[in-house]
This record gives structure tokens, C-alpha cells and sequence, in this order.
């Protein structure tokens, strides 16, 4: 089933590496191409996984004051980290999902290299088994072609079975040979700037001399390990790194490098060019995106700093304007509570002095009465 599904994954791939080769008829610069437009093909995706890594790097040291303020409090800490990413808009698996996209494409690679006939040129099985039995039957050399055990082939189901290169090795064969070329057949030249890019660097190291061909196949996995370091140097620059994973970046900087170096000796070579063209427009890519978000995000920086300001002014200005309008509410509260007060001493003040006096009529002497009727003397005197 997986042998299946590698099979289709590959089917672009093959596709692609095989449009490149046919129209350059460079095995190097086909893979060169490849490269290049996987690269174009996930520039969209790397973009938005770059912007996100700047973004979590000028947040770092916001972070490490919050795994500092609540080192002792991991739940409080992952809520106010996620509080942070929020607010600022970032998703920090978001730089690093897009980091794996070139392991599957790597092993699709792999497996077009090593299997040219039925996974670069997309020949059926049985093709390779006619081929076997054609070349055997001149008497060459089978033994790099099927696996071999006491002198005798390998078999299972009564077919042959192929050795780790035995594709490439029987490609050549039957082109060296002359052999009657099946439908779909393309002829294939691993020759790439003097380098027989279908052999592994290993095996050059246990054949050692002093010729290019043997030479510039033993620096391939070198500069393949080289050029990931200089890659990965210039990726950590913009990574978030906290004190306890700084370490284990270092250590992957040179790890990683190392692996790059062993698995590109025990290969053929062409999958070390793969490698070095991917570090090299990798690295161009990351220096052109560490240019043009640095003055992005600066821009965007500015702008937010700007907004916050306006922000901050408007707050102050309605802050004033609210001030002021409890001010006048509290002045005419004031004066109406003035109006009020002055009222009631007036009522208060008329109240007592009514109390007090009476009018003229009502008066004899310093005496006050009630008021009604004047008061006169001779009222009832009985002059008349």
C-alpha cells in the first residue's frame, strides 16, 4: 500500500525532472530546475511561515517576561503566551510546518533517481524483468543489477530481485549494450560537468585518485553539509530562541549539516546536487525575505506605534471632553441647588416675619393683634 502511494506521489515529480531533462539533456541542471520550481511552487507557503517566525523573534522578549513572571505557574504562562499570540496576530507552529516540506519531496526525489525506469520514465515492472533477462543473455555482469546469493539470483515469485541501483545500473547496461529500447524508453546521460552523478561519493572514497570524476563527487556531500550550515546560521538569526532551547539549536545547526553529509556519500550524487541547489536558493530566499519583512514589519511597527498614539489621543481628548461636561453637570447642579437654598431662605425669612408683624391697622402702640377689624377706641361708646 505505501509502495503504492509513494508510486503516485512521485508521477509529478518524475514528470517534472523528466520535461527539464529532455529539454536541457542535463541530468544536473534537470534536478537544478526541479529545484528551482519547487522552491517558486512553495515560495506562498514559506513566505507566511517566514513573517510569522520574524514576527515570534520580536516578541521574544516579551516572552521570556512572561515565562519569567510565571515560571512557577506553567497554566498561567501558556495563557498569557497565548494571550500575546493573539493579540499580535502570530501562530508559532505556523513557522515550523512549512520547515518539513522538503523531507517528502526529498524521498519522491530519492526514488525517481534510484528507479529510472518505473519511477523516472514510468515504465511497468515486467519492462525491467524483459530488460533483466536481455542483458543477462549477452553474459554481462549481473551482479550490480539483482541481488545475488551463493553465485545465483535472488528470486521471488520467480522474478528476479533488483539490487539497491540495480535500475541505474541496468539503464546503463542496456544503453552500453544496444539493447532493443522499449516504447517510452529515454535515454538517459547521468554525465554532469565531468561527475557521473549516478555513482555514490562513497564509492569514489574506497576508489580514490586523483581525477575530477572521482574528486568532484567527494565534494558534493561536503558542500552539501557546508551550505546547511550557512543556511541554518542565517535561519536562526530570525528565530525566536528562549535559554532553554538556544542550545538546542546549536546543536542541531551542526547535526542536521552532518546528517545532510553522510546520507549525500551513501547516495547517488545527484541527490547531493538536489541538496546543494536547495541550500543555495533557500539561502538567497531567506536573505531576500530578511530583507523585505525587516522593512515591512518596521512599517508595520511604526504604523502600530501611530494608531496606538492616535489611539491614545482621541482616549485623552474624550477623557477632557467628559471631564468637562461633569464639570458644567456639577456647576449647574450647584447653581441650581443655590436657586433652591435662596429660595427657601426667602420662604423661611417671609415665614418669620409674618410671624412677627402685623400691619398698622392692627396696631396699638407696641402691641400687635391679629388681624380682622381696626381696632377704635370709641366702638361702643353710646355718644350717639
Amino acid at each position: 500500500m505505501m509502495s503504492t502511494l509513494g508510486y503516485y506521489i512521485c508521477i509529478p515529480f518524475a514528470w517534472l525532472v523528466r520535461f527539464f531533462y529532455n529539454l536541457t539533456s542535463s541530468y544536473g541542471v534537470a534536478i537544478i530546475l526541479f529545484t528551482l520550481v519547487i522552491k517558486l511552487i512553495m515560495l506562498p507557503f514559506q513566505m507566511k511561515s517566514k513573517r510569522s517566525m520574524m514576527r515570534m523573534n520580536r516578541l521574544n522578549g516579551q516572552m521570556k517576561e512572561i515565562q519569567k513572571r510565571y515560571a512557577n505557574n506553567q497554566v498561567k504562562q501558556q495563557e498569557e503566551l497565548q494571550k500575546l499570540y493573539a493579540e499580535e496576530g502570530v501562530n508559532p507552529a505556523e513557522g515550523c510546518i512549512w520547515s518539513f516540506l522538503p523531507f517528502p519531496i526529498l524521498i519522491a526525489l530519492y526514488s525517481i533517481i534510484r528507479q529510472p525506469i518505473t519511477h523516472f520514465m514510468m515504465l511497468k515492472q515486467s519492462v525491467v524483468t524483459e530488460l533483466i533477462s536481455a542483458v543477462a543473455e549477452t553474459g554481462y555482469d549481473m551482479s550490480g543489477i539483482v541481488m545475488m546469493r551463493g553465485g545465483e539470483w535472488v528470486l521471488k515469485n520467480d522474478l528476479p530481485q533488483i539490487a539497491a541501483y540495480g535500475q541505474i545500473n541496468l539503464v546503463k547496461a542496456v544503453q552500453e549494450l544496444g539493447i532493443s529500447l522499449p516504447e517510452g524508453w529515454v535515454n538517459m546521460n547521468y554525465n554532469f560537468i565531468g561527475l557521473d552523478l549516478a555513482n555514490t561519493p562513497w564509492t569514489m572514497v574506497k576508489n580514490f585518485s586523483m581525477t575530477w570524476a572521482v574528486i568532484g563527487l567527494i565534494l558534493i556531500p561536503l558542500l552539501a553539509g557546508g551550505s546547511q550550515i550557512v543556511l541554518t546560521k542565517a535561519t536562526m538569526k530570525t528565530q525566536p530562541q528562549s535559554d532553554g532551547t538556544g542550545g538546542s539549536m546549536k546543536a542541531m545547526m551542526y547535526t542536521m549539516p552532518l546528517m545532510s553529509v553522510y546520507i549525500a556519500f551513501i547516495m547517488p550524487a545527484a541527490l547531493g546536487i538536489y541538496w546543494i541547489a536547495q541550500s543555495a536558493f533557500s539561502l538567497v530566499q531567506e536573505i531576500a525575505m530578511n530583507n523585505v519583512f525587516t522593512k515591512k514589519m518596521e512599517e508595520e511597527e511604526e504604523a502600530r506605534i501611530a494608531a496606538r498614539q492616535a489611539d491614545r489621543q482621541k482616549r485623552m481628548e474624550e477623557g477632557r471632553k467628559q471631564q468637562e461636561l461633569q464639570r458644567q453637570q456639577e456647576a449647574q447642579k450647584k447653581t441650581l441647588r443655590e436657586k433652591q437654598q435662596a429660595a427657601q431662605d426667602a420662604k423661611a425669612s417671609k415665614a418669620a416675619k409674618a410671624a412677627n408683624s402685623t400691619s398698622e391697622a392692627g396696631r396699638v402702640g407696641d402691641r400687635p393683634y391679629a388681624r380682622g377689624r381696626a381696632y377704635k377706641a370709641d366702638r361702643y361708646d353710646d355718644a350717639k
